[in-house]
């Protein structure tokens, strides 16, 4: 069955992903209007919206709401994009600054974390990394149920050098790796399970972080990393590395998940339309 969704669906994400940009995004207004019909999830983007932004008006979180909306269907056809973008489309459409102070690290011989969120088109963020600098970007990800499209993903995610590894597999591949120069990417806002995480406010909530991209920080004592994702208009990025911690080690207890969640938020406070309210991040409770 799985074959059978897979090989029905391949052919129709192949050709989209074919699509000229113009053309993508003309694709992407019809999907809008399909899924405000839909309902997708709505409850879920409001009740996140009020919850996280007590302040606004109802009229403020409609407008948020549908800009997300319309944001979503571009960022689901950008990520299809990606099976077919070439090396000079990736770069200038997600343009990576590369200062001095991260080529810096990359002489010295130093791996780094890198930590962000599920904002602005984090897909295309990785690959614009590895083809601007000399670091091995491995991504720690969560493998799909459906090997078909499984095998797909890890297709569209490594095209362009980058690497990835299973979640389980984190700490195995990167003492593996320790004699290779690797940025080792976390998408870090995902929902951790109450028992073993660490819990903040977050957007005015209390919130559950998974703890391990901070423990293996420490352990390695690798410089830690934020990547800011911003979109400066429709269909392109651009992708600011910020140094949060370069000695971990010297860090206190959940200092580096505080000091991500915190940025992660002040960022999602100044464009709160590129962050994905669709996910039920708050689904456990402290």
């Amino acid at each position: 069955m799985q074959a059978f969704w897979f090989y029905l669906a391949y052919p129709f994400l192949y050709l989209i992903s074919l699509l000229p940009f113009w053309m993508l995004y003309g694709l992407s207004d019809f999907f809008y209007v399909v899924l405000k019909l839909s309902g997708y999830r709505k409850k879920v983007v409001l009740t996140n919206l009020r919850n996280s932004f007590p302040e606004k008006t109802e009229q403020e979180i409609w407008l948020i709401c549908n800009n997300y909306y319309r944001y979503l269907c571009d960022l689901i056809l950008e990520i299809i994009k990606t099976m077919t973008m070439s090396e000079a489309q990736t770069q200038k459409r997600c343009v990576f600054h590369n200062p001095q102070w991260l080529s810096n690290i990359y002489a010295e011989g130093k791996s780094i974390i890198v930590l962000m969120g599920h904002y602005g088109n984090w897909e295309w963020a990785g690959p614009a990394f590895s083809l601007t600098t000399k670091f091995q970007l491995v991504v720690i990800y969560r493998p799909l149920s459906n090997l078909y499209f499984e095998k797909m993903t890890v297709k569209m995610r490594t095209r362009h050098g980058t690497k990835i590894t299973a979640v389980n597999s984190t700490l195995r591949d990167m003492v593996a790796n320790r004699k290779n120069i690797t940025a080792t990417a976390f998408v870090a806002d995902q929902t951790a399970t109450p028992e073993n995480a660490f819990w903040t406010t977050f957007l005015h909530q209390d919130t559950a972080v998974f703890t391990g991209p901070e423990k293996l920080a420490k352990k390695f004592d690798y410089p830690v990393v934020y990547m800011n994702v911003k979109r400066i208009k429709r269909g392109y990025y651009e992708v600011f590395p910020e140094l949060l911690f370069m000695n971990p080690k010297e860090t206190a207890d959940n200092e580096i998940l505080e000091t991500f969640t915190k940025r992660l938020e002040k960022e999602i406070n100044i464009d709160p339309t590129i962050w994905l309210w669709s996910h039920r991040r708050w689904k456990h409770k402290r």
